[in-house]
């Protein structure tokens, strides 16, 4: 795996670990640093031996949104090529095949928590907390609120998006914004294990899953039932689910070969 300036990359088949490494900025997500997200994951996309990633950071902060020192006295077009490379990579992050987690360590606001709430899953620390508060800056999360609101729903995003008030882990998670919340001293380890037991499946049945859960979640029922039935009857055709399905019956462990 390449070298980055602003990311550490562990790549441990079947599980690759990404680091955000700009303590000193809370991780904000410079244009650099939103670039070598994007090579990253593109990266790892490519590799099969990995089946699961996760997306840590740090220091105190998971991270503090984007990097205001790049949105001071710019024109439009910078402010549009900004908002362009952080669209890119949000959009990657749910197109690329393999399941990825959020490891959140410490606050994440504004992008920072567009960044959980458009990571596949979140583990976050008891200690973790999540704000969307540009709109006290004279900024509105515009963007994060595409993400936050397809994560936890109208009312509670909005009411995030205009008081800028930040929520607790716990809260977090009764929102749907992670999937659970742990002792900090256990964080790594939780991650890593929810990680683990997403590479035992089938690279192949992960990708086909991953790429129809955010097709059909924002079609009418009666057009997800169409999409997802063609789907599957396709997915049952595939050697990995002849395999499982066979294992299964049998009572042995499967043999996949992610196709």
């Amino acid at each position: 795996m390449k070298q980055y300036e602003y990311l550490l990359v562990e790549s441990d088949a079947p599980i690759a670990i990404v680091t955000m490494n700009r303590p000193d900025r809370r991780n904000a997500l410079s244009l650099a640093l939103m670039d070598e997200l994007i090579d990253c994951f593109r990266a790892l996309a490519g590799n099969h031996e990995i089946r699961a990633i996760i997306l840590a950071a740090n220091g105190p902060a998971f991270s503090a949104g984007h990097d205001l020192s790049e949105l001071i006295d710019r024109q439009i077009s910078d402010y549009r090529h900004v908002f362009d490379v952080c669209v890119e990579l949000m959009t990657l992050i749910q197109s690329i095949p393999q399941p990825v987690i959020a490891e959140v360590q410490g606050i994440a606001t504004a992008a920072g928590c567009q960044l959980v709430a458009t990571c596949d899953m979140a583990v976050a620390s008891e200690k973790s907390q999540f704000a969307t508060p540009g709109v006290r800056i004279g900024l509105f999360c515009t963007t994060p609120m595409v993400a936050l609101t397809r994560a936890i729903g109208r009312k509670r995003a909005f009411e995030m998006l205009l008081t800028g008030a930040p929520i607790s882990a716990v809260t977090a998670m009764e929102y749907g914004l992670v999937n659970r919340v742990v002792a900090a001293e256990h964080l790594c380890e939780e991650t890593y294990a929810l990680a683990r037991r997403v590479a035992e499946a089938s690279s192949f049945t992960v990708s086909v899953g991953k790429q129809a859960f955010y097709t059909q979640i924002d079609l009418d029922q009666p057009k997800a039932y169409a999409y997802a039935k063609e789907v599957m009857s396709l997915n049952a055709m595939a050697e990995d689910a002849q395999e499982g399905m066979g294992a299964f019956l049998e009572k042995r462990a499967p043999c996949w070969k992610g196709r």
